[in-house]
């Protein structure tokens, strides 16, 4: 996007122009100097070699590099935001700037990872930031694919004595499920009515199926399925055929999910999984509610999208 085109732009510019040791803009400090420490207030970038002129290359040293000069240990620095949190958003804009290679964006979060591993404080900080930034779907850089590299990295260089490791492990299992192309976790609900289904044996329509994890109780669900039940294109393709809608109640008061379903559509399908999805980890249900578009194989097209997204896809 042209956005991080003009941040690595701005990036390699900063990382070239800083003041070099030795300058007039640099005073090397010792542990006598008695003047006063001012807080960081810029991100610490690597000084590219003067050598490497392609921007591919700078860019590869930025990112290889972008850590050295940081101090994990100084708590105050790693406090900072203006620093820490928007150095790390650099640091990911970059990675996914779409011409970063997997290789280089492995070898870029083992150097980040192995600086704050064995430090508490900016471990506990830095993990953190990662879990805000590229594992909530509500950030501008919500991103399974690199967050999934992430805890691989740090299950890598962990020690796997560790007792969070097991916590990485789970969450790494499940980005790694239900993903486009993959094949959707079978699972079995019960319709009102008690009859038991399963979403592989699930009717499909016109090879499309909406598969929506909902909590009535849970406000950012009530506020999308209005929305969803208001909207005309959407009512029209399930009346016509166009696609079938499944919705299953993950929680376990089945009163409040009986009490509700009277503002369910029609012609959905709603039923209830009695809990099986959330007590087995079947689907991330990280944030409610929960939407996936399935072909009529039950093969994912979306995951965990916004329901825009899926007006979108289905040209609504």
């Amino acid at each position: 996007m042209n956005g991080y085109g003009l941040l690595i732009g701005l990036i390699l510019l900063l990382a070239s122009c800083r003041a070099k040791p030795g300058t007039a803009e640099v005073k090397e400090r010792t542990h006598t100097d008695a003047t006063v420490v001012q807080p960081q207030s810029q991100f610490p970038f690597p000084d590219i070699p003067a050598t490497l002129t392609e921007a591919e290359a700078r860019k590869a040293f930025l990112l290889t590099h972008y850590w050295d000069k940081f101090s994990f240990t100084d708590t105050t620095l790693v406090d900072n935001r203006d620093v820490t949190e928007q150095g790390f958003v650099n640091f990911i804009a970059l990675l996914l700037d779409g011409t970063t290679s997997e290789e280089l964006a492995r070898e870029s979060l083992k150097n980040w990872c192995k600086g704050f591993v064995g430090k508490d404080h900016a471990l506990r900080v830095l993990t953190q930031t990662a879990d805000e930034y590229l594992y909530n779907p509500n950030s501008p850089f919500y991103n399974e694919a690199l967050y999934g590299l992430y805890l691989e990295t740090m299950l890598d260089v962990l020690p796997q004595t560790d007792a969070v490791c097991s916590s990485y492990q789970f969450k790494l299992e499940l980005v790694r499920r239900n993903n486009p192309g993959d094949r959707a976790t079978d699972f079995t609900y019960y319709l009102p009515d008690g009859t038991r289904c399963t979403l592989g044996t699930t009717p499909t329509k016109n090879d499309r199926l909406l598969l929506v994890f909902y909590d009535p109780e849970c406000e950012s669900c009530h506020e999308v399925l209005q929305q969803m039940a208001a909207d005309a294109s959407l009512a029209e393709a399930v009346q016509s055929g166009k696609l079938s809608v499944l919705a299953v109640y993950t929680e376990g008061n089945e009163e409040a999910w009986r009490k509700a379903l009277p503002d369910m559509p029609d012609k959905w399908i709603v039923g209830t999984d009695r809990e099986v999805v959330k007590t087995g980890a079947l689907y991330d249900l990280k944030a409610m509610p929960s939407l996936y578009l399935l072909d009529g194989q039950k093969r994912v097209l979306l995951k965990d999208a916004a329901y825009e997204a899926v007006r979108r896809s289905l040209h609504f």
